[in-house]
């Protein structure tokens, strides 16, 4: 993605296009475009509500929100990129490649005082450059291993913590019953990279070193790797992770199909959404270095830049973010969308609503999280992915991380 945007980014240079301000329809009003990503099934319906109750409480805007899959909205982002037609802002998850192009308004610019002070500091964190903050967090969740207690138990199988006694778990619910798959794994374009997570992280590796130089191709991260491409070759997975994404994981789960799974604290009500029960239990992630370790994965807002933006044109952004904000609202899209808050009034709300919801606040707050602040994450994401889907081909893990590693650190 960094290297298309940069090209796209020198021809509308050479061309001499800038992006336009924003417009002002027939009748005077403001036009703010939104591109939103589609979280579940209810994502489409709520920005409906949101943008007829925005408009009626602020006469002078016309909000188009654009609600986008996550398997089309990176191609979408980039084409509208592409034809110098970005949205005033962006909910999606990555920042850096738009913001080290130059793309990106810093996020005091457009993001009330009021506001700002409602973010946990430790979001805010992770989309710092510069000293600057880049993009504000949206929403946020972490991982967790499900478990279907009911074939575990018929299995004869306790809850595995480490990687022997998951491995020994899936061989006795593949001898038990060999319709079910045991572990259910995505090394989709949809959730590659937390894939790659899961299995460096809890085993002592990581994207990068102390001082933030990338580290893909470390001994650890090649032996985990090999390990979760060993599991699927031994038929404990389901049987096309490179197809089969985390909700068609999560869906299989809500049906018995797998019986274990790792996944977001949002599950619950993905499963209750698709009318199926399952008597589930959760547990920490699997590990081989005896600590486990979550994943948190938050996702953004931005605001791109536009010439000719009118300082009244600019208000109307962060009129949007204090709506969108306002903790009652913004507490009913999170919980509708089975997520956690970023914001310490959305984390109060949150847990006096669903007293179990306070576990999951207090371990995405410990998590570790991609390093999507470095400019190269995006490349970094696709290519994890790439080195996982050619591993299960056939490939050679530590070769294809040898490569990956020289072509991001050169």
């Amino acid at each position: 993605m960094k290297k298309f945007l940069a090209m796209v980014l020198a021809v509308v240079m050479m061309l001499g296009l800038v992006a336009c301000g924003d417009k002002k329809t027939d009748d005077g009003k403001i036009t703010l475009d939104v591109i939103a990503a589609e979280y579940g099934l209810k994502t489409k319906e709520w920005w409906q509500g949101f943008e007829k109750d925005f408009e009626a409480a602020n006469e002078g805007i016309d909000l188009v929100v654009d609600v986008v899959s996550w398997n089309d909205i990176y191609t979408v982002v980039s084409t509208r990129i592409g034809n110098n037609n970005a949205p005033d802002i962006l909910n999606i998850d990555v920042f850096a490649d738009y913001q080290a192009d130059d793309l990106l308004l810093p996020a005091k610019d457009y993001v009330s005082d009021e506001t700002y002070a409602k973010f946990y500091q430790s979001f805010l964190d992770q989309s710092v450059v510069d000293g600057e903050v880049w993009a504000i967090p949206d929403l946020a969740s972490a991982r967790a291993m499900y478990y279907n207690k009911d074939i575990l138990d018929a299995a004869g199988v306790e809850v595995p913590t480490t990687w022997d006694e998951l491995k020994a778990a899936c061989e006795k619910i593949k001898a038990y019953d060999a319709n079910i798959y045991p572990w259910g794994v995505d090394m989709t374009q949809d959730e590659g990279q937390a894939c790659f997570a899961y299995y460096i992280w809890n085993n002592g590796g990581d994207f990068t070193d102390a001082q933030g130089n990338w580290t893909l191709n470390s001994e650890k991260n090649v032996e985990a790797i090999e390990f979760i491409i060993g599991m699927v070759k031994d038929g404990y997975t389901n049987s096309d992770p490179a197809t089969e994404t985390r909700y068609i994981n999560q869906d299989m789960f809500g049906t018995g199909k797998v019986a274990m799974m790792i996944g977001p604290n949002s599950i619950p009500t993905y499963i209750a959404d698709a009318g199926n029960t399952v008597n589930y239990g959760v547990a920490s992630i699997p590990t081989n270095t005896g600590v486990s370790v979550s994943q948190g994965v938050m996702d953004r807002f931005m605001c791109f830049k536009k010439d000719g933006r009118t300082d009244e044109e600019l208000a109307a952004v962060t009129t949007f973010f204090d709506f969108f904000y306002e903790d009652e609202r913004y507490s009913d899209w999170v919980i509708m969308e089975g997520f956690l808050p970023a914001t310490s009034a959305g984390g109060e709300i949150m847990a006096a609503a669903d007293p179990s919801a306070a576990a999951w606040i207090d371990i995405v707050g410990s998590s570790k999280f991609y390093p999507t602040a470095k400019a190269e994450w995006a490349d970094v994401k696709q290519g994890v992915i790439d080195v996982q889907q050619k591993a299960l081909q056939g490939g050679n893990v530590k070769e294809l991380l040898d490569n990956l590693q020289k072509e991001i650190a050169g």
